[in-house]
């Protein structure tokens, strides 16, 4: 079962513990310096830091300091950055909680050339931390307490075997570790709901018909391993460990990439998905579902664009059961519609907007009405010099679900300084 995510390229509008839920988490373009530092420093008040439904606010401060190397070679580009987040909340420290939060994220990227028609790209982004935009396909739409982990491991090689043919052969390794352990089959954790490793092979087929058309056809095969021997539920009045939700999935699909004009471009792709849920037996265990996603990009001025999209897939999910001995949900399958803007004002003065609404249904024995997510996001930066930059924003987040406890409304203000050398 293919995790679900949202298509990289999307604006980021705040740094790990202030972004949105469509914050871009893309590798960057390598810079002419071998290295670089910076630091973001913010003041900010949330409104719902727990993501609870019962809202609590606090004012708090944000410190993100980064520091990155790149190089190039004659046939290769290679990469690390690692990224620390300490933020500081006056309401935990007045209610003598612990008042910090730290998150820490190491990314590496390397793109190698063996030739003029061999091309491979290998990116790993390693993450810890507690809000959702960090752990980004974990499964969780909410602040989780604790150290966990997320490690999403890409490697594609792409081939020019004639001017109009190639290939594209990929594999994806994601693994997800939740420190909230020590549930019970009535009550769940999240280690033994969520922690599991998801591996992703495929290969596209690609036609290239004209300089503007591409069209592929694709198979991809997925296998879900969930690591912990947790009870998360019960099925026929026996308890049933993590493992009770492993699957395979075979996904196959057709799609298209046309370039309308020099500044208008689009990807469209199509398909269904298989999942057999091996280890259960009831009669829901294997299922097909729709899978793909569209995606258009227009660049209306340089550096200002819009780009929307749409997304459906499955995913895994933090619910277990509503009903005691009311069997096992297996996962969602969401669809999602997504938009963002970045416009250049200015030379100096840029702004973006984004928003993101997800429709997730549950898929197992139990019926519970959808999750429903809302985002948005606005942000404006003001460019001073070269080595910094200010900024302030805000992010709305609003989960709607039938899941007791698991709904929240969320309003996030920030403004803050970044220095970069």
């Amino acid at each position: 079962m293919k995790s679900f995510f949202i298509s990289a390229g999307l604006v980021a509008v705040g740094t790990a513990g202030l972004q949105s839920a469509l914050a871009d988490d893309s590798i960057p373009a390598p810079s002419p310096k071998i290295w670089s530092v910076s630091a973001t420093l913010r003041g900010f008040y949330d409104d719902n830091y727990a993501t609870a439904n019962i809202k609590k606010g606090s004012f708090g401060i944000e410190l993100t300091p980064s520091v990155s190397l790149n190089d190039s070679f004659t046939q290769t580009d290679i990469g690390v950055r690692y990224t620390y987040g300490l933020y500081w909340y006056n309401e935990r420290q007045i209610e003598s909680q612990n008042a910090f939060d730290q998150t820490h994220e190491f990314d590496i990227w390397l793109d190698h050339a063996f030739n003029e028609r061999w091309k491979a790209n290998v990116t790993d982004t390693f993450t810890s931390g507690q809000e959702p935009a960090l752990l980004q396909g974990a499964g969780v739409p909410f602040r989780v307490n604790g150290n966990n982990l997320a490690n999403v491991f890409n490697v594609d090689l792409d081939t020019q075997w004639t001017r109009e043919f190639s290939t594209d052969l990929h594999y994806n390794n994601s693994f997800y570790d939740f420190q909230d352990s020590g549930g019970t089959a009535a009550i769940p954790s999240l280690a033994g709901l969520l922690n599991r490793v998801d591996q992703n092979a495929g290969l596209d087929l690609q036609w290239r018909f004209d300089p503007e058309t591409m069209v592929f056809v694709g198979y991809s095969f997925d296998y879900v391993d969930y690591e912990s021997g947790e009870p998360i539920g019960t099925v026929n009045g026996q308890n049933v460990d993590g493992n009770y939700r492993n699957s395979y999935a075979h996904q196959i699909y057709v799609g298209v990439q046309h370039q309308f004009t020099a500044n208008i471009s689009a990807t469209a792709k199509g398909g269904a998905e298989y999942v057999d849920s091996y280890n259960q037996s009831t009669p829901d265990s294997k299922s097909w579902s729709p899978y793909g996603n569209v995606a258009l990009t227009y660049t209306y001025l340089p550096g200002s664009y819009v780009q929307v999209g749409f997304t459906q897939g499955d995913n895994s999910t933090y619910v277990s059961s509503l009903t005691p001995g009311g069997g096992v949900i297996q996962y969602q399958e969401t669809s999602t519609a997504y938009g963002s803007i970045n416009h250049h004002f200015t030379d100096k003065l840029i702004g973006s907007a984004i928003a993101q609404y997800s429709y997730s249904e549950f898929h197992g024995a139990t019926s519970i009405s959808p999750d429903v997510m809302y985002s948005a996001g606005l942000n404006l930066t003001y460019i001073i010099n070269q080595y910094l930059s200010a900024d302030i924003g805000y992010n709305y987040d609003r989960l709607r679900s039938g899941v007791p406890g698991a709904g929240y409304e969320r309003n996030r203000y920030y403004v803050g300084l970044t220095a970069t050398y």
